[in-house]
């Protein structure tokens, strides 16, 4: 419309190349963010590590001060 065309409407807009570009985009660096979280939160409650201890437990037997 800034430069004198008709405006979109959604449908248009959905059926065009650089809304899919985007989307995909934006899909990409999130499920980047999803896999780096999950992936670190296991690495990190792997058995024996501090996180992976009960929660009811006592401070003696956990290690914490």
């Amino acid at each position: 419309m800034a430069h004198g065309g008709r405006p979109v409407d959604t449908w248009d807009y959905v059926g065009r190349s650089q809304f899919w570009f985007e989307s995909m985009q934006n899909w990409q660096s999130e499920l980047l963010a999803v896999a780096a979280i999950v992936v670190l939160t296991i690495f990190l409650r792997q058995q024996g590590s501090p996180e992976s201890k009960p929660v009811h437990a006592p401070h003696s037997h956990t290690g914490s001060s």
